[in-house]
């Protein structure tokens, strides 16, 4: 990861990528958006955060085999997910 120099309170700070991120992640959700950082992606040179607004038209989909279970997190992900008003469901193969 890079890095940048900042500066608090008159000294010089070199920040690196992932602080800049929880930076302006932190801006982000104290503005409303529901972010999301992503780590693995099928398509290269997608960016690294997702900002959504509240009530996007987004689907979420968890993915799952017949008699997969979805998991006390996964739960609480998709609850938090509706409560931001986007769409969710788990599809079973």
């Amino acid at each position: 990861m890079g890095s940048c120099t900042a500066y608090e309170n008159n000294k010089r700070v070199i920040m690196t990528e992932q602080q800049i991120q929880n930076k302006k992640i932190k801006q982000l959700e104290s503005e409303g958006y529901y972010v999301i950082k992503l780590t693995v992606t099928n398509k290269s040179g997608i960016p690294d955060l997702i900002a959504l607004p509240k009530k996007s038209n987004v689907l979420f989909v968890e993915v799952k085999r017949p008699q997969g279970k979805v998991s006390e997190l996964q739960k609480y992900r998709l609850k938090e997910l509706e409560n931001y008003g986007f769409r969710t469901e788990i599809y079973r193969g």
